[in-house]
């Protein structure tokens, strides 16, 4: 039984046999403790929301903006999440405009300073710190733990560091050696502010109810070394209810007001818990079966479907083998049309080596021609005593030997690219430096040719960034016109360095920006080598700049010029990038 489809389908039939079993098993033995874990994991959802919506309301002061974020906790929980405030009107409802009507009773009252009868922590209104005291506060936190690694703090909600895990007289945190922790635990002037206006809002309180006790905090340096100005210690329940009254006045405009809280699920109703009453055999059966038979025929048709495109990749795959580069499969979608649409991208990166090849071996064949053609032709003519070896046929000569060492060199710098053995000596380096010695070895008397840099310091091989540079300002030179500009730039973009080359020159086609950084691709067609170079040059570019763990780019505009840019990260180039 060799036969894939066969084979996928009695598997699957017994698969869907087996699930269909355990499946009505495990629902008559589970449905109690499926129903409690379900009512359990609603009230941790329903006390998540509500935790939520606290937390917004205790750091906005109105429910104006709450739409978006109320929307994100719904989705995030998949509930229907609706405020109404005292007066019965609807602040915000996620449900759409087709949602059914709230419950009678809502599930709970968001009120960030009432919530189980205290007030909630992240409710700090005017007790916020400022970016500054913020920044400074901190400062001496991290010099109080400098002076010593026992002391541990955290956060309170508006900024300031706290104490944690010290009991009072373990350590003295205003000793002489440690005078962080009294700069640490000085009040700033948004809480002395804050604690200002609290202080009059407990005296008016203390006056109504004809109370002599003061207001009077605890000041740093006791022995409580976590104090609380907002906390009265040991005094009558009046009193204390006064700091509660004044300490909810004070909240009060900084929070959002009071709402009714309703949670249903997203279609409106609460879910119906699904009765799974045990039924007679027989009809069990028969719907097992019914089960079965249709499973089996979605094995059947699915397994059909799988096998149809794995067969057409297979034909595909053997064209191939054979020499046959055209082959392409339509495998449609899912993961078998991801199969195809890979064996299609195979093929015609196959097809495009090919052309490649072909056109490399064509291409290097033409730029080795010329110059050996010259070379040649000479020494016959020389031989023949048709011409004096003269200095001038000799450096003529000499010129075509350099041409051809240089066409060389830049194969070898290609092929150590491909084969990923193209090394780099990285070493600390000057950037601008780099610009510089670039700009002065490319003058030319018909183009202006100018730096702008900025200091800029990073490790790489200056040799390789030389001969980067080198390569796309001698090209901006070549296709700029007499009287044109050359500007290179050097600046830092956030982590990475930026050398631009700007040039006024002929531009480049949009249709060719794209092969811009190809083998032997040039803007002349013709390849004469009045207009152009051997067109490896960019190619290379292209490596040394990815070497160096960076990228090379290119923006155009025919006519006006063109703008070419190698971007290097700041951080150490390795040694050796294969």
């Amino acid at each position: 039984m060799k036969s894939l489809l066969v084979r996928f389908f009695l598997f699957s039939l017994v698969i869907a046999a087996g699930s269909i079993a355990v499946t009505a098993w495990l629902a008559s033995q589970a449905t109690t403790g499926t129903i409690r874990q379900e009512q359990g994991e609603a009230l941790e959802t329903d006390a998540q929301i509500v935790d939520e919506l606290v937390r917004y309301a205790a750091t906005h002061d109105s429910w104006a903006a709450a739409k978006p974020r109320v929307d994100e906790i719904g989705l995030r929980y998949g509930r229907r999440i609706a405020l109404v405030d005292r007066d019965g009107k609807k602040l915000v409802d996620t449900g759409n405009g087709t949602a059914p009507p709230l419950p009678v009773t809502p599930r709970a009252v968001v009120d960030p300073l009432n919530v189980g009868g205290k007030i909630d922590p992240r409710a700090i209104g005017p007790f916020k710190l400022t970016d500054e005291e913020y920044r400074t506060l901190h400062e001496y936190a991290s010099q109080l733990t400098e002076c010593s690694p026992h002391i541990r703090l955290y956060e309170a909600p508006n900024g300031r560091p706290r104490l944690t895990t010290l009991k009072p007289g373990e350590l003295s945190v205003w000793d002489d050696q440690c005078r962080a922790g009294e700069w640490l635990y000085t009040i700033t002037v948004t809480e002395k502010a804050a604690y200002g206006q609290l202080r009059r809002m407990f005296t008016e309180c203390l006056e109504r109810i004809g109370s002599e006790l003061l207001f009077s905090p605890q000041p740093p340096g006791s022995s409580d070394l976590d104090w609380e100005i907002t906390t009265v210690r040991n005094a009558p329940p009046d009193v204390v209810g006064c700091m509660d009254s004044a300490r909810r006045e004070q909240l009060r405009p900084f929070v959002a007001p009071p709402v009714q809280l309703f949670l249903t699920s997203p279609t409106g109703g609460e879910p119906v818990a699904i009765d799974l009453s045990t039924t007679g055999a027989t009809r069990i059966t028969l719907v097992a079966l019914g089960i079965l038979a249709l499973a089996g025929f979605a094995s059947w048709v699915t397994a059909t479907q799988l096998v149809r495109p794995i067969r057409a990749l297979t034909a595909a795959t053997k064209r191939t083998a054979e020499g046959d580069r055209t082959a392409r499969v339509d495998g449609g979608a899912g993961e078998i049309g991801e199969l195809a649409r890979s064996f299609n991208a195979m093929s015609a990166k196959l097809a495009e080596t090919e052309r490649q090849r072909q056109a490399l071996v064509s291409d290097v064949a033409h730029e080795l021609r010329t110059p050996l053609g010259n070379i040649t032709g000479w020494l016959e003519a020389t031989q023949d005593g048709l011409a004096d070896p003269d200095p001038h046929l000799i450096g003529m000569l000499l010129e075509e030997s350099l041409l051809l060492q240089r066409l060389v060199d830049d194969l070898h710098d290609l092929a150590q690219a491909d084969a990923g053995t193209l090394r780099l000596h990285p070493e600390p380096i000057a950037l601008d430096d780099v610009v510089e010695q670039v700009v002065n070895a490319q003058q030319n008397r018909e183009v202006l040719l100018r730096a702008e840099t900025a200091p800029i310091h990073l490790t790489a091989d200056p040799v390789r960034l030389r001969q980067a540079l080198g390569n796309l300002v001698a090209n901006a030179v070549r296709y700029t016109p007499p009287g044109g500009e050359v500007v290179v730039k050097l600046f830092q973009d956030n982590d990475t360095a930026v050398l631009e080359v700007r040039d006024t020159g002929t531009g480049i086609a949009p249709d060719d920006l794209p092969h811009v950084f190809d083998r032997f691709w040039r803007a002349d067609k013709s390849r004469s080598r009045s207009t152009g170079g051997s067109g490896l040059g960019l190619a290379i570019t292209r490596h040394l700049a990815e070497a160096h763990g960076g990228a090379v780019s290119v923006t155009s505009e025919l006519g006006r010029g063109s703008v070419f840019r190698i971007s290097l990260p700041l951080g150490r180039v390795p040694a050796d990038p294969c």
